[in-house]
């Protein structure tokens, strides 16, 4: 079964991860380095997609955004979500368009949520995870010969408010929310990281390997985590 590294980090801004991304997508594609899973919270920032600049979607002015490249509208970042970068060759069974490994990502994040007690699934609506009609959890994917940049988010316990203010890709405000809002009170991003790591194998059919927990801004990774 393939490895992958993981690399849990504090509270780093969202640039210099994207950067980051970058350095370790190429990385990737000249097998420098297996699969790694990034895991991170960001101070708050709101990431504007190509399609909603197409849409002409208007932030509020009380939310700091940032241009990315990835596809989808846009995604509130901030204390109280858990997200994760996976820069990842998707070329096993299963793993055959961006919608298939879009639902993989789902199935990993509803596995880990059922393992933390809490029942959550899909919507027709539009992708990521849903708990009693909300979604809690979002997915947007940037891909280079089908090595991934970008990832997906878990609003675990975000400030009331913040994440339910936005109109998020056409949805009406208040439809995405965090765990919390929703009664489901105590999960820490811990937990949530410990269950990702433990429904991996089982779901995504790659095993957890090394385990860093490098400090600091780029190149932490090279410094710290050797990868």
């Amino acid at each position: 079964m393939r490895e992958f590294t993981v690399l849990r980090l504090g509270i780093v801004g969202h640039e210099a991860v994207a950067t980051e991304m970058v350095r370790l997508q190429q990385a990737r594609l000249a097998e420098e380095i297996p699969d790694t899973l990034i895991l991170v919270e960001h101070p708050e920032i709101v990431t504007v997609g190509p399609k909603a600049r197409r849409d002409g979607v208007v932030v509020p002015e009380s939310y700091a955004t940032s241009p990315i490249d990835r596809g989808g509208g846009i995604t509130w970042h901030g204390p109280g979500q858990l997200v994760g970068y996976p820069i990842f060759r998707w070329d096993l069974d299963g793993e055959a368009n961006v919608a298939s490994v879009t639902s993989l990502l789902e199935s990993w994040i509803i596995a880990a949520l059922s393992l933390l007690g809490v029942d959550s699934g899909r919507d027709p609506r539009m992708q990521g995870v849903w708990v009693a009609e909300h979604k809690v959890a979002s997915i947007g994917l940037a891909f280079l010969k089908w090595v991934s940049r970008h990832g997906f988010t878990i609003n675990y316990d975000t400030p009331a408010g913040r994440v339910e203010t936005l109109a998020a890709c056409g949805m009406q405000p208040g439809t995405t929310t965090s765990l919390s809002a929703l009664g489901r009170d105590g999960l820490t991003r811990v937990a949530l990281e410990e269950a990702l790591l433990s429904t991996a194998a089982e779901v995504l059919h790659r095993s957890v390997g090394d385990v860093h927990e490098p400090v600091g801004l780029p190149p932490w990774l090279l410094a710290r985590a050797k990868v």
